[in-house]
């Protein structure tokens, strides 16, 4: 029988008092706990990513007709696009234990071999951000995908010995966000990788119609469209803004299923614009702007006069933009394209 995932919260560790009132924290649209209830339970639950759905069906098909694990999967792509929600749902098809870790916490051999070595057969181990593995922690992980056994030193100096364990055969599934970042005999280990691309509106519209009613709440088919719209192309967001509108809807006793009207309202009091920009997309537009004169500027620049570190505007901010052709990134630094201009509505500069 599979092994059930048990999440233990504070209120089980005797950290909060049994009755005592929640904890207010401050929410946050791209925060994956937020996914854990609206993750689907089998592969037929899952929406969008139909190619990398239609080749793991048939991986796991093939796996199961032989009696054998899975051969080692890569997932790689932006963050929110369903590579978690896809790992986890691999274990139920087989109805296996499932592991879960992630790179920045393996910082030795000795943090990974507890979870190889409680490995069963046909098991899953799924790694995050694998990319972030140290190269002690990747080198010692070799021989267990390849062979299934780990090499133990024991002892020092002369009385120094290596041990072989022979694991069971089972599963590494990692995800990345950044794939360049993996070395080259890592990647070649993996035997099937898959890369995960941005969703298309109608694909977001069917999945927040589907879990608007897990949260107990509907969407009109207009609604459900408009959020998709400023999702970005990405479920975790758009769940998250599903989440928003629907305790928009009932604080302010919006009738049900959820108007275009009432989602249209939800979403301007958070500042999410028409397309998806935010309040700092528009802020680093603005400011290349009206500092720089459209540009080009470099990030250090721009993360100064916003008074942001650069990286995260690097990573969380630009990505979007480039996607929707609002800046470019030149040799001389950052420029304003003319469909930000439009879009600002703001009179470019002769």
């Amino acid at each position: 029988m599979a092994r059930k995932t048990v999440v233990t919260g504070a209120e089980h560790q005797g950290q909060i008092p049994p009755g005592a009132p929640p904890t207010k924290t401050a929410f946050a649209f791209d925060d994956p706990e937020h996914d854990d209830d609206l993750r689907p339970s089998s592969l037929s639950e899952v929406v969008g990513q139909r190619k990398v759905v239609e080749r793991i069906q048939i991986i796991l098909e093939a796996a199961q007709n032989r009696g054998d694990a899975l051969g080692h999967l890569l997932f790689e792509g932006p963050p929110g696009l369903g590579k978690t929600t896809l790992a986890m749902v691999l274990p139920k098809e087989m109805n296996s234990d499932f592991q879960i870790t992630s790179g920045p916490t393996l910082r030795a051999p000795k943090d990974l071999l507890p979870y190889l070595t409680r490995a069963s057969e046909k098991s899953i181990l799924f790694i995050d951000e694998i990319h972030r593995l140290p190269p002690a922690v990747e080198e010692f992980i070799y021989p267990a995908m390849e062979d299934f056994r780990v090499d133990i030193a024991l002892g020092e100096g002369l009385n120094a010995r290596t041990v072989n364990m022979t694991l069971k055969p089972f599963t590494i599934v990692g995800a990345t966000t950044r794939s360049g970042m993996l070395t080259a005999p890592l990647r070649d280990r993996f035997v099937n990788r898959a890369h995960f691309d941005f969703y298309e509106h109608d694909e977001l519209a069917t999945l927040l119609m589907r879990n608007a009613k897990k949260l107990k709440t509907s969407l009109t088919e207009e609604a459900a469209l408009e959020l998709a719209i400023r999702s970005r192309g990405t479920p975790r967001k758009a769940n998250n803004l599903l989440r928003w509108t629907r305790d928009f809807a009932q604080v302010r006793n919006a009738p049900s299923p959820i108007s275009e009207a009432v989602t249209k309202e939800a979403l301007a009091m958070i500042e999410v614009d028409a397309i998806g920009l935010e309040e700092m997309d528009r802020r680093y537009l603005t400011t290349l702007i009206t500092v720089f004169t459209g540009g080009p500027a470099g990030i250090q620049a721009i993360g100064h006069s916003m008074n942001c570190p650069p990286d995260t505007l690097e990573d969380e901010v630009e990505p979007f933009l480039l996607r929707q052709g609002f800046i470019q990134r030149t040799p001389r630094g950052r420029m304003v394209t003319a469909a930000a201009w439009e879009h600002l509505k703001i009179e470019p500069l002769m």
